[in-house]
């Protein structure tokens, strides 16, 4: 089939790839804000041609769009707008109460199946994309599913088992409610964790020599991309809000366990964190 992907970065990009590897795409077309993104997927590989929305769309089989949250509402409303009963709109964006509530009542909604792979890195742009296993041993949140056309569904969830992820089904306020726990408040943290270093450590090259294994996965995730992270930090702003308030909560305990001296009740807040690692242990 025929597949467009609109948005040329990481996402959209590694999947193009492993829509191609397993034989699912016999043509992919790229759809981006910029010239220049096009011509690094057209030259990576990863799109075989590109085109407008519009010529993209009358085209394709299958649209799967992976942008900012901030600018997928309007982008989708304007393919939906477009496409016919044959064709199958996805979505990969990280919130997805605002974008289903948005389409809740478009008369093609049927044909549009909101997913959410679990999977990214810090990088962004076309350069960014994974060759191999991008997704593997991942996990994929579809929502709403009933709501979905059942052929298109079925395909949908298919192509991500395929592509190696299990599938977890929630409807878009819990979707939110989750990410905002496993995956948004994790952002935030690493951003603040790297403006605090920055703040207080002026000497550039102490923080490259001193900078151990610990230091530098835990601030990864401050090199990921603001024009992404900032919408989706705003459409989710009350459950990461909530979040938030905990997770100060929690820094506040550890601080006042240091100007009491209190041993004792700090040696009991990590032990009660090492509980996390039955939760990451768990077999899927």
């Amino acid at each position: 089939m025929t597949v467009t992907i609109v948005g040329v970065g990481l996402i959209s990009g590694s999947f193009a790839l492993a829509m191609k590897e397993h034989g699912f795409a016999t043509k992919v077309i790229g759809v981006s804000r910029t010239k220049e993104s096009e011509q690094k997927a057209l030259a990576l590989g990863l799109i075989d041609e590109a085109m407008s929305l519009e010529d993209a769309v009358k085209q394709s089989d299958f649209i799967y769009v992976a942008i900012p949250v901030d600018a997928t509402i309007p982008m989708m409303e304007k393919i939906m707008n477009m496409i016919t009963d044959k064709q199958i709109v996805v979505d990969a964006g990280s919130t997805k109460n605002a974008l289903c509530k948005a389409l809740a009542n478009h008369p093609m909604r049927k044909r549009f199946v909101a997913t959410h792979p679990m999977w990214g890195t810090e990088f962004s742009g076309p350069e960014a994309a994974v060759k191999e296993n991008a997704f593997k041993g991942r996990a994929c949140v579809i929502c709403e599913k009933e709501k979905s056309d059942k052929a298109a569904e079925e395909l949908v969830e298919t192509i991500y088992k395929k592509l190696g992820m299990h599938i977890i089904y929630m409807d878009a306020a819990n979707h939110d409610i989750h990410a905002a726990y496993v995956s948004h408040i994790s952002h935030i943290t690493s951003f603040a964790l790297a403006n605090t270093v920055l703040e207080k450590e002026k000497e550039e090259d102490a923080i490259f020599e001193l900078a151990g294994g610990g230091f530098e996965s835990t601030v990864r995730l401050a090199r990921s991309n603001p024009a992404m992270w900032a919408p989706i930090f705003m459409q989710n702003r009350e459950n990461v809000l909530d979040v938030l308030n905990e997770h100060i909560a929690q820094l506040r305990k550890f601080k006042s366990c240091l100007e009491k001296e209190n041993y004792e009740y700090l040696a009991e807040l990590m032990e009660n964190a090492n509980k996390i690692k039955k939760v990451l242990d768990r077999e899927k």
